[in-house]
């Protein structure tokens, strides 16, 4: 089964042959069904603590809400600590202080990668998941992390235009407005200028004509509130933004492929996961099930009705039967 296949979304069982967890060579294969010391959920005695981490933001809150509550449910106990940036918890992860983190594909390989080899290091990372997995999941190797499974739902760097403007030119992706000739302005976050996954990209993959880049930040009220106005024409934004419609916006699509793989992963302590096997398989059906729009929902759910992530969090675990 490719690694990349999709389960039935609803009314899956929880007892199922545990997934294979794809790693570099040096790691140990997983393979068989979870043993009574592993034990599930229904167990009454616990499977022992494990620390969750990632960075302090809405959708890592959702997410570390998600694989809490999932992983509760199999009977750990477990903790939840979230931290400013990437290397403080990526530091914790391949030391086993902390056990299990979200992450985005190809944000963990660039860091990685940084690490590793400098700041100059050739990229890794690109558009297509199953290469990029493969890269990333030998350096994770290499600090005893281990990436499970790619969730559908990705949260990449995107560009969004009002309504009014999409319409007025016939606006549906970054190759049309290349094509319209239109010269823009841009907001977004204040290197975007130098990256090639912003603006330097926009033009010479797209052929954007972008007169300037005003630095007010990505995804931020302030850009989005330019649009607006009609002071920028562009906005820099993330797919899983759940507050775009509300704020007349729209996201044109990425239909040369600019932006690399950022699609949500479980990143895990590989020592800790020898003797964890049922929590890769857990943690692998919440990611086949989850999807950008899904993502999105629950972003806006916290960030514009004001909903917390726990409770946004278990209504979609119960939704899609992954609780019980």
């Amino acid at each position: 089964m490719s690694l990349f296949t999709r389960r039935a979304r609803r009314g899956r069982a929880r007892a199922r042959t545990a997934l294979a967890v794809a790693g570099a060579a040096a790691l140990v294969a997983l393979a068989g069904c979870g043993s009574d010391d592993e034990g599930g959920s229904g167990g009454d005695e616990s499977l022992g603590p494990v620390t969750i981490s990632g960075q302090n933001f809405t959708e890592m809150q959702i997410l570390a809400e998600l694989y809490a509550q999932v992983l509760a449910d199999d009977g750990y106990e477990v903790t939840q600590k979230l931290v400013d940036t990437r290397p403080i918890y990526i530091d914790q992860l391949s030391s086993n202080d902390v056990q299990v983190a979200p992450e985005y594909l190809s944000g963990i390989g660039d860091y990685l990668n940084t690490e590793a080899f400098g700041p100059d290091a050739d990229p890794i990372t690109d558009n297509n998941v199953q290469a990029t997995y493969d890269e990333v999941a030998t350096l994770a190797a290499d600090v005893g992390i281990t990436l499970l499974e790619p969730a559908e739902a990705t949260d990449q760097n995107a560009y969004a235009v009002t309504q009014e403007y999409a319409d007025q030119l016939s606006l549906a992706t970054l190759s049309d407005l290349g094509e319209s000739g239109e010269t823009v302005k841009l907001a977004a976050a204040p290197d975007c200028k130098d990256r090639q996954d912003c603006a330097k990209g926009l033009e010479s993959v797209y052929g954007i004509d972008i007169a300037e880049v005003v630095p007010l930040g990505f995804g931020s009220p302030e850009g989005k509130q330019a649009a607006q106005n009609g002071e920028v024409q562009v906005v820099q934004v993330a797919t899983t933004d759940g507050s775009l419609e509300d704020d007349g916006l729209v996201l044109l699509e990425d239909d040369q492929g600019l932006q690399p793989a950022q699609n949500l992963i479980p990143a895990v302590n590989s020592e800790w996961l020898t003797t964890n096997q049922d929590a890769a398989t857990s943690l692998n059906e919440l990611s086949a099930s989850l999807t950008t729009e899904d993502l999105a929902e629950l972003n806006a759910r916290v960030d514009v009705d004001r909903e917390k992530p726990a409770d946004v969090a278990r209504d979609y675990l119960e939704s899609e039967g992954l609780l019980g």
